[in-house]
C-alpha cells in the first residue's frame, strides 16, 4: 500500500547511500517504535491524573459565556465557548497551572510538557466529525472515551447520539475545568431547545456558513459586525441534566490517567476511543499506545485524526504507523486521506484477532 505524506525529510521508500536525511528519519522512527517491555517509564515528567466533578452550581463558569456553534451535515449542532472571546478573557479565569498566561506571553499553541494545545479546536477534529456523519454512527449504548479531548466536541457528539457513558480526558486541568466542562454543560442545556428547532425546520438555529464541509452558525459573527455582543449562555441547573450524569472528566498525562482508572473495579473498557491531533510528539507514543491497549474493549475501535507531519514537533502519521506496526497489538486502516495542503488523515485501530482476548 502506498501513501503520500507531506514530510520535510526523504521518504523511507528511497534509501540512497549517504543520504543524511534518510538516516535522520530512520533513526527517529526506530526510536519512536522501539519496543520495551516496561512502558511505565515515561519520556516526559509525570503530570498526576485526577478526576474533576461538575459543581452543583456552574454559575461561575457559565456566567456571561459567549459561544459559537458548528453543524456538520445531519449531525446535531455542537456548541462551544468562542475561542476569540476565551483568549481575550483568559487572564480573568481560574488557572492554577498558569497555562493561560504562559500561552499568551509566548503566543504559542503548544508548550511541551506544560500545555498540550487543548484550548484550541484543531482542524482534524472536524475531519473526524465529518467521517462520523458520513458513516451514520449513532453511539447507542456504547462507552466512549474522548482522549486528549480539548473542547470535547467528539465526546459531546457521542453523548448527544445515545452513548451509554462518555469520559473526557485532557492533559491540562485548566482545559477540563474552563473549557471541556462548560462546553458539555452548554450542550446539555441546549439539547431540548435544539431538538425543538430541528423538529420545526429540520436544522439548528442561526444562519449557516459552510466552511470545508462544516456549517458554522453565522449569527455570532453578524452580531459582532453590528456592534452587538454574541449571545451569552445562562447557567443551568445540573440536577435537571441527566446527560451530564453519563460523563466523567479527567486531567493528567496518559500514564497516570491509565493508572487511575485501572484502580477501579470494574476497570473501564471503551467501545470507542476518539483522539484527535495527539500524535504530534513521538515521545508520547509509548504511553498513548499502552493506554489504548489497556482501555479498549476487545471489539472496540480507536479513531485517530491526525496530520501527516507536525513541523517543529516531529511526530506524525508515518512515525505512528511504524510504531504501531512494530508493537504488533493493533491493525491500522486508513478511513480518509485528505489531498490538499498539509495532508490530514483519519485512521482506525482495532485489536489484531490473535491479540483480542489478551
Amino acid at each position: 500500500m502506498s501513501f503520500c505524506f507531506n514530510f520535510d525529510l526523504p521518504a523511507l521508500t528511497t534509501n540512497p547511500d549517504g543520504d543524511d536525511g534518510y538516516k535522520v528519519q530512520k533513526e527517529k522512527i526506530e526510536t519512536a517504535a522501539k519496543s520495551t517491555e516496561d512502558d511505565t517509564k515515561p519520556a516526559e515528567p509525570l503530570k498526576e491524573a485526577k478526576e474533576h466533578l461538575p459543581l452543583s452550581d456552574p454559575q461561575f463558569i457559565l456566567r456571561d459565556a459567549v459561544t459559537e456553534s458548528v453543524t456538520i451535515g445531519t449531525l446535531p449542532p455542537l456548541h462551544f465557548l468562542n475561542e476569540t472571546v476565551f483568549e481575550k478573557t483568559a487572564l480573568e479565569r481560574e488557572d492554577d497551572e498558569k497555562i493561560l498566561s504562559r500561552t499568551a506571553e509566548q503566543r504559542s499553541d503548544l508548550i511541551s510538557g506544560v500545555y498540550e494545545g487543548g484550548l484550541k479546536v484543531w482542524e482534524c477534529t472536524y475531519d473526524l466529525l465529518e467521517l462520523i456523519e458520513k458513516d451514520g454512527e449513532t453511539f447507542g449504548g456504547k462507552a466512549v472515551l474522548d482522549l486528549g479531548c480539548g473542547a470535547g466536541l467528539l465526546g459531546i457528539l457521542a453523548l448527544q447520539r445515545g452513548a451509554r457513558q462518555v469520559h473526557f480526558q485532557d492533559y491540562n486541568s485548566t482545559v477540563i475545568e474552563q473549557l471541556t466542562l462548560p462546553n458539555v454543560i452548554i450542550n446539555c442545556q441546549e439539547e431540548d431547545e435544539v431538538d425543538s428547532d430541528d423538529d420545526k425546520d429540520g436544522r439548528g438555529k442561526g444562519k449557516m456558513k459552510e466552511e470545508d464541509g462544516c456549517k458554522k452558525e453565522g449569527k455570532d459573527k453578524e452580531d459582532e459586525k453590528d456592534g452587538n455582543p454574541p449571545p451569552k449562555k445562562k447557567a443551568t441547573d445540573l440536577s435537571q441534566q441527566p446527560l451530564l450524569a453519563k460523563c466523567r472528566f479527567f486531567s493528567g498525562d496518559w500514564c497516570t490517567f491509565l493508572a487511575l482508572v485501572e484502580q477501579e473495579n470494574p476497570q473501564p473498557k471503551y467501545d470507542l476511543i476518539f483522539t484527535s491531533e495527539t500524535i504530534y510528539n513521538t515521545a508520547y507514543y509509548p504511553s498513548l499506545h499502552k493506554t489504548l491497549h489497556k482501555l479498549l474493549a476487545p471489539d472496540g475501535l480507536v479513531y485517530v485524526a491526525t496530520k501527516s507531519h507536525y513541523f517543529g514537533v516531529g511526530g506524525g502519521l508515518h512515525l505512528f504507523e511504524t510504531f504501531v506496526e512494530q508493537r504488533g497489538i493493533f491493525s491500522l486502516d486508513h478511513l480518509w486521506d485528505g489531498e490538499e495542503g498539509l495532508q490530514r488523515h483519519v485512521v482506525v485501530l482495532r485489536f489484531k484477532k490473535q491479540r483480542a482476548l489478551k
